[in-house]
């Protein structure tokens, strides 16, 4: 039976652009595999895999318009935003460089033998290795970013292991093009092109989780496709690190005396976080509890009016648009749910933002209204009103891990009044990253980034953004009572690497 074709798809028209590949087949993407795992020895010198990351940004950065072009084509996010994703593909691969030169990830430690404690210390070295062949599963939303080229792959790639990526289907084109790119930068190093493999089609991806080869897995996508993934990749013989995000409904909680401050202003800035990328980004606010009452009103006015002036916007693809358009009008067929701006078609391939409105009382028991606790990718929020702190309190006991959590208080809440502590002390076990006063959508790319969160957010604690993304892919190893002559370099007492690390208690830099 001959493989299936893979198809480039143009969204805004739901037409055929051309055929890139075929589905990979249980050989192929074992081969590809292998050769992974045969190249990695390539990625073993630290200086040539900063060089190899820096290199592929370099490369990146001169094929822009025509990655550009073929992103939009794809995917209908524009070319500023695909330009801006590019620009910061480029700088997750120069940081995780620099997270290689400066070599901290390894955790290096050192202990002498001391017969002084209880029990006695042996001599103990203890630093960290690379797991072995990462499979890599793009997302739909960044093309870039988390795709290919993101930071699934750059953190890899930084921690030495080979990546095999599982392309989306909705940019083919796109991840064959920016693969092509990655292999030339290797090229240039005298690494093998092997160290990125490429494979398209579904069963290609469960495939790829159960290759024996596969060492731990990066995934980005929707709750159902990670949870099917993450359960093959407990069931193998051998189990494997899953770093799946799932969803997330990214709560916020406007406190009635911030809505007295700034209605007006909470309300722009709710409709422009919802709407942006047509409100197809993980961190898009998707719940909001907002106070009953004349302030909470002009909040909702502030919001209506800002949404209204919203274009219709085109989904990455034609499924995606189908369960927006479902999803929506189930959630608005509930009983007490109002809908100020209605979300739904906004013509044959569009489609147009809203939200909706429900009491939070609603919310605070289990019943058909717990579909509004779930999230619905697209332009559309939910906004809850509550009359009391109480509600507030009841409404986010019922909620699963987000990323984000959000709360927005006033000058005065701010500065440490009222219930400000307490309701950020309510949101802290909800999500892996907590905002005050601002919007979650824009994850910044920095050392103190947390992109994750607990389940369904993701599966795991660790981050997908920012340079600690690198100890996804890597695991200790301690060697006792070894002769330096036997060591690693990174073990020797002379610290040839000059790298940091903890020397008989003491933190050297």
């Amino acid at each position: 039976m001959a493989a299936a074709p893979v198809w480039s798809v143009d969204p805004r028209t739901g037409k055929r652009r051309e055929q890139v590949a075929v589905e990979a087949t249980p050989g192929e993407v074992g081969r590809t595999v292998a050769a992974a795992h045969a190249a990695r020895a390539a990625l073993a010198d630290r200086a040539t895999r900063a060089a190899f990351l820096r290199t592929a940004a370099d490369l990146l950065e001169g094929a822009e318009g025509p990655l550009v072009e073929a992103a939009d084509a794809e995917t209908a996010l524009g070319p500023v935003r695909l330009g801006g994703e590019l620009a910061r593909t480029r700088f997750q691969l120069r940081a995780f460089a620099d997270v290689v030169d400066e070599g901290a990830y390894l955790g290096v430690a050192i202990d002498h033998p001391d017969e002084s404690t209880t029990p006695p210390t042996p001599d103990l070295r203890r630093y960290r290795i690379p797991l072995g062949v990462v499979a890599v599963y793009g997302a739909s939303n960044f093309p870039f970013a988390f795709s290919v080229p993101g930071g699934d792959t750059a953190s890899a790639l930084a921690a030495g292991c080979p990546v095999v990526v599982k392309a989306h289907p909705d940019h083919p084109a796109t991840s064959e093009l920016v693969a092509k790119v990655l292999r030339r930068a290797a090229a240039e190093h005298g690494v093998p092109q092997a160290v990125v493999g490429l494979v398209h089609g579904f069963d290609a991806g469960l495939e790829l989780i159960r290759h024996p080869l596969v060492a731990a897995a990066g995934f980005t996508g929707s709750v159902r496709g990670g949870r099917a993934l993450f359960d093959a990749a407990a069931a193998r013989p051998v189990p494997i690190p899953f770093h799946g995000e799932l969803g997330s409904l990214n709560p916020v909680v406007v406190t009635e005396a911030a809505a007295a401050e700034r209605a007006e202003q909470i309300g722009t800035g709710l409709a422009g976080s919802m709407t942006l990328g047509v409100g197809q980004f993980c961190v898009k606010p998707g719940l909001v509890l907002a106070p009953e009452g004349a302030d909470g009103d002009r909040l909702v006015k502030s919001l209506t009016d800002a949404v209204s002036d919203t274009e219709p916007g085109v989904l990455l693809d034609h499924r995606m648009r189908d369960d927006f358009v479902t999803g929506v009008a189930a959630r608005a067929g509930l009983t007490d749910v109002s809908a100020p701006v209605t979300p739904g078609a906004g013509g044959v391939h569009t489609v147009a933002a809203g939200f909706l409105t429900v009491p939070a009382a609603r919310l605070a028991a289990e019943g058909p209204h717990d579909l509004l606790l779930e999230e619905c990718f697209g332009p559309v929020t939910v906004v809850a009103r509550y009359a009391s702190p109480q509600e507030i309190t009841a409404v986010l006991s019922r909620l699963p891990g987000n990323l984000t959590a959000t709360v927005q208080l006033s000058a005065e809440e701010a500065a440490g009044a009222g219930r400000g502590a307490e309701l950020l002390a309510e949101l802290t076990p909800l999500a892996g990253r907590v905002l005050v006063n601002g919007w979650p959508t824009g994850v910044a790319v920095a050392p103190a980034q947390h992109h994750g969160g607990p389940y369904p957010a993701t599966t795991s604690t660790a981050t997908s953004v920012g340079g600690t993304a690198i100890g996804r892919w890597l695991r200790p190893v301690v060697y006792q009572s070894t002769p330096q002559a036997l060591l690693p370099p990174e073990l020797h007492d002379a610290n040839p690497l000059g790298l940091p690390r903890r020397y008989d208690g003491r933190l050297e830099h």
